[in-house]
């Protein structure tokens, strides 16, 4: 049986460089009646929990690490017993949301996860973090694009810790080669595709987006 997609939106503040802005999250589980993946545990580790509902959680999947994706991760470890993931490259961003407890295991390039017999590519997209990461699910036709792209473009890059030349690489690269009927589940707003978007690379060079 292939996984399912489910989709929480939880809600607080992002803050960074001395400025905080109120946001909306995406909050993505993937997994099946037994067990589930968690992707970005924002603000609300109890919402997030009650979604789970009593399932195994396998891991607990930070695209990056700005504050508004990884403040709940720690509770949301603790309640469920599950590792929390992050690529090292952000290790500066997490030290600064949570100093005291370290995540649990290393992201890296190339890894695959599996929950409810279905693999997620690990796919190192940095830019918008210098960790960022997406996560690839053929069977579903899927990708967990945290911050690095969202319909109308890619994520920003106006502050410390990422860089616009970076982002464009990573889509080049890792994301915009995949095929077009890709659903893309964003890590804030509304969804789109890789077919979608693809076509407007040329702009957002163009304008520095």
């Amino acid at each position: 049986m292939t996984a399912r997609v489910e989709h929480l939106v939880t809600s607080g503040t992002f803050e960074l460089d001395g400025g905080s802005w109120d946001v909306d999250n995406n909050v993505w589980l993937i997994g099946d009646d037994r067990e589930v993946l968690v992707v970005d545990a924002a603000h609300d580790a109890t919402a997030i929990a009650e979604a789970v509902d009593g399932r195994h959680v396998v891991a607990v999947v930070c695209t990056h690490a700005h504050n508004d994706h990884v403040d709940a991760a720690p509770e949301l470890a603790a309640t469920t017993g599950a590792p929390v993931l992050l690529h090292p490259a952000d290790d500066v961003l997490w030290k600064a949301v949570h100093p005291d407890r370290a995540p649990d295991g290393d992201l890296a390039d190339g890894d695959v996860l599996t929950v409810a017999g279905t693999a997620l590519h690990v796919l190192h997209t940095p830019g918008h973090a210098p960790g960022a990461v997406c996560l690839y699910a053929p069977e579903l036709g899927a990708l967990f694009s945290g911050d690095t792209l969202f319909r109308g473009g890619p994520g920003a890059t106006g502050r410390s810790h990422s860089d616009f030349g970076t982002i464009i690489a990573s889509l080049q690269t890792r994301l915009l080669g995949l095929p077009a009927d890709t659903a893309v589940h964003t890590g804030h707003g509304p969804g789109t595709s890789i077919g979608a978007e693809a076509p407007h690379l040329d702009e957002w060079l163009a304008r520095g987006y």
